[in-house]
């Protein structure tokens, strides 16, 4: 599978042969004892009034932003790119990165790098995709029952950053 990336496939093929040829390993098996950690993208996407879009997934009991885990090869933004086609219909240009945050290893799940890019302003989305009951157009405080509090805690950092024109760094939402 080749490399899913949201810029130009031309100029990121020209990169890629840059780079020159792949990295061989100098001491053997040191690659394969290297951790492994997850990245997600996800779409911070209003409404006209305001109101944050969150997805109602069928296999978690809180809601999210609609997006999810990378693939192998694939970049946030892409990765983003390819959720919401799936799991809204939509084909919308993704905006500018807004959070990075890192959150710890959760029950089932690995620890992973979460991206929150601008999604902008859509009215009126509907569920596409089996694994979503519905979404559900929300301010934070109406979603803060019905999120994990690290997410809501990314969520007020990515608002802050679409208000101030930055981008934000946080471990389990925190700014730091």
């Amino acid at each position: 599978m080749s490399a899913q990336h949201a810029g130009d496939p031309a100029t990121f093929a020209a990169d890629v042969l840059d780079e020159g040829p792949a990295e061989l390993e100098y001491e053997p098996g040191v690659a394969g004892r290297r951790p492994t950690k997850t990245s997600a993208g996800g779409a911070l996407i209003r409404d006209s009034t305001g109101r944050v879009l969150f997805v109602v997934p069928t296999y978690k009991a809180v809601l999210d932003i609609p997006g999810g885990i990378t693939e192998d090869d694939e970049s946030p933004k892409a990765a983003t790119a390819r959720e919401l086609r799936e799991e809204l219909g939509l084909d919308v240009s993704i905006g500018r990165l807004l959070v990075v945050d890192w959150t710890p290893r959760n029950g089932v799940w690995r620890d992973c790098h979460q991206f929150v890019f601008d999604g902008g302003i859509v009215d009126g989305a509907v569920a596409h995709d089996p694994e979503l009951k519905g979404v559900l157009y929300l301010t934070l405080d109406e979603a803060k029952p019905r999120i994990y509090p690290s997410l809501h805690r990314r969520l007020t950092l990515a608002l802050n950053a679409l208000e101030s024109d930055s981008t934000r760094y946080a471990e389990f939402g925190r700014e730091i």
